[in-house]
């Protein structure tokens, strides 16, 4: 069990494996300007021969034919990409189906789209949360914060989440806990300067 992940997703571990995927675009009329060079059958044969009963397969979107989701014996889990049909058509295929990006630790989001934090508060972005995504086909995008899953991209092969975790990715990832301390003692500091500068100059 990886027992990092928040309570409700503990379940995805119970009794096998977590993998991850994104954008395996089965059928897909533009799959072959995207950069894909193996056949459907092939991406098929690698996830099925990674992916077992027990195990859960997290689909970051962009599914493609259905079909070849149906034929996985694993607990089957997606998280939209902008390419998906209607989620009450995914609910057909997949045990679970979530519409937008999900956080399922205290450090890792999961999306279709790579998420950047905007600069609202230069203490925060993006330094709290590693966001495991797809939907880049052109180039890896991936740096301390961000790991790219597109399968033309990753060499179409799922990830293992459980590895990854303990590969120590996540170790340089500030607590947001202790950030948002931080931030308010800062805060605190400027405006007593400010209050002190304000007597000052009274």
């Amino acid at each position: 069990m990886i027992k990092s992940l928040y309570p409700c997703f503990q379940h995805w571990s119970k009794l096998g494996g977590v993998y991850l995927i994104s954008d395996t675009h089965f059928k897909d009329l533009d799959r072959k300007t995207m950069g894909y060079h193996i056949s459907e059958e092939d991406q098929f044969y690698i996830l099925n021969d990674t992916c077992h009963q027990f195990d859960t397969l997290i689909h970051l979107g962009d599914v493609g034919d259905l079909s070849y989701i149906k034929r996985l014996k694993c607990h089957k889990v997606l998280i939209m990409g902008n390419h998906d049909q209607s989620i009450e058509k995914m609910e057909e295929v997949f045990d679970e189906v979530y519409s937008g990006p999900l956080w399922i630790s205290q450090k890792i989001v999961l999306s279709h789209e790579p998420i950047s934090i905007l600069p609202w508060d230069y203490f925060l972005a993006p330094s709290f949360v590693f966001n495991i995504h797809g939907h880049k086909h052109d180039l890896k995008e991936n740096d301390i914060y961000h790991l790219n899953l597109a399968q033309n991209v990753f060499g179409y092969v799922p990830l293992n989440l459980n590895q990854f975790i303990k590969s120590g990715k996540l170790k340089n990832l500030k607590d947001i806990h202790r950030i948002t301390i931080d931030i308010a003692t800062l805060e605190k500091e400027r405006r007593e300067e400010k209050e002190k500068e304000r007597k000052i100059l009274w």
